[in-house]
């Protein structure tokens, strides 16, 4: 198979765990755009982010960000595919948040905003790189359509949030994790999978001759959408179950392995 499309989750995918990309992958990537491969970012972080990371490796294509939520042109930042949450649901699931005691943060224009500040929202914001504003009016800040919504909290409480929320609004939103501390609520159409059908079919290219490399829950539908689905050697085992083949970690240029293995 001749592929045409690589799609990259970004955390302990494209970055090691010092949240690098090395001079190795990095010299992959730009040998396989060299040969007519697209090559963008399929990440839970925000464009302002996200925009971070591409620029670090060179490159010109729309991103998928906020976990499919939004993808946008990294040069002109023209919005191609968007799908936000009901205000009407954000209301309900920061009312959910204060009512249990959990941190619920979101994000609206590109902006990440939180009803107070705590260590939670420092260590988010320092992890991603980017600023925050806080918005106490919480009933204000509720009623806005955001692009995501993140609760923080230690993993087994949230595993517990999970189950209760798919039964609570399972049916108008996408409920996954990026990491076991992070549970993400987005757009039910608004999965790294809906995106890179989409991205496909704007490049025109098939499916098959997609391949999507990633390490958590929230790659699941991009893995199994592509013809060739990737689970780094880091990977949680759910998603190495689903994947067609397995790289090797994020601390051992998995990404640059896949490149040189199936493209170079």
């Amino acid at each position: 198979m001749e592929y045409k499309m690589i799609t990259i989750d970004v955390d302990d995918t494209l970055l090691n765990d010092d949240a690098e990309v090395t001079p190795g992958t990095i010299e992959a990537l730009r040998a396989a755009v060299d040969r007519g491969v697209i090559v963008t970012l399929a990440t839970g972080r925000m464009f302002a982010s996200a925009k971070q990371i591409a620029k670090r490796i060179e490159l010109n294509v729309p991103l998928i960000t906020y976990q499919g939520s939004l993808v946008k042109n990294l040069l002109d930042e023209e919005v191609l595919y968007e799908r936000n949450i009901a205000a009407e649901v954000g209301a309900f699931l920061f009312e959910y948040a204060v009512k249990h005691g959990i941190h619920l943060q979101g994000y609206y224009n590109d902006v990440l905003v939180s009803p107070e500040e705590n260590q939670w929202l420092i260590d988010y914001a320092k992890l991603s790189r980017v600023p925050y504003q806080i918005e106490p009016d919480l009933a204000a800040l509720a009623a806005k359509s955001h692009t995501k919504l993140v609760f923080i909290d230690e993993p087994k409480k949230l595993d517990l949030v999970a189950r209760e929320l798919w039964g609570l609004v399972g049916d108008r939103v996408h409920i996954t994790k990026s990491k076991p501390h992070f549970l993400e609520i987005v757009h039910k159409e608004a999965t790294k999978g809906h995106a890179v059908k989409f991205l496909a079919n704007y490049f025109g290219c098939s499916l098959e001759q997609v391949i999507a490399i990633g390490d958590s829950w929230n790659d699941r539908e991009m893995i199994e959408v592509a013809g060739l689905g990737v689970a780094m050697g880091n990977a949680v085992s759910a998603l190495k179950e689903a994947a067609d083949f397995v790289t090797k970690s994020n601390n051992e240029d998995g990404v640059r392995y896949v490149i040189e293995r199936f493209v170079l």
